[in-house]
């Protein structure tokens, strides 16, 4: 099995606390409202959505994969951090044991936040990466993080 991190890190004009609550907290009910072409819902399938809790993310057909499942590993909204394994998922997890997704959100000096997520790719065997399969999960990351950062920059009060 081999190990590869990377890390990220992005800047908001939104507050830690309102992307961690509307990101983190509430995503199962807000990133289907907000993205329904690509996810159909998340589903809380074990758990009450803390630390341990299953989610099982469903996509809309014609998505490359159907579905994937988190697992809970870490949740501190005083800290604004959060821990999550995705440990199942069609298409994914022939090639991986897991992936480990580290997220942090801290404010800056303007009000804003800074956001770092370290990403763990657990492979099976001798399976290596590319950096083109890596470039792709990041900018799903980020892109879903930028629909919601736009959300809450359109609609002040929400998550507020």
């Amino acid at each position: 099995m081999g190990v590869f991190s990377y890390s990220d890190e992005y800047t908001s004009p939104v507050p830690p606390a309102r992307l961690f609550q509307a990101l983190i907290v509430d995503s199962h009910n807000l990133i289907p409202k907000l993205m329904p072409v690509a996810v159909k819902s998340i589903d809380i399938i074990e758990g009450d959505g803390g630390v341990g809790s299953i989610r099982q993310i469903n996509f809309n057909e014609g998505n490359q994969v159907k579905c994937i499942k988190n697992r809970i590993d870490e949740l501190d909204p005083e800290n604004f951090s959060y821990k999550y394994s995705l440990i199942e998922g069609d298409g994914v997890m022939d090639k991986l044991e897991k992936i480990t997704y580290e997220v942090k959100f801290e404010t800056t000096p303007d009000g804003g936040s800074k956001n770092k997520m370290t990403s763990t790719y657990y492979t099976k065997g001798d399976f290596a990466l590319t950096e083109e399969e890596i470039k792709e999960g990041k900018d799903k990351a980020l892109g879903m993080y930028k629909v919601v950062e736009g959300y809450l920059l359109q609609n002040p009060d929400a998550y507020a």
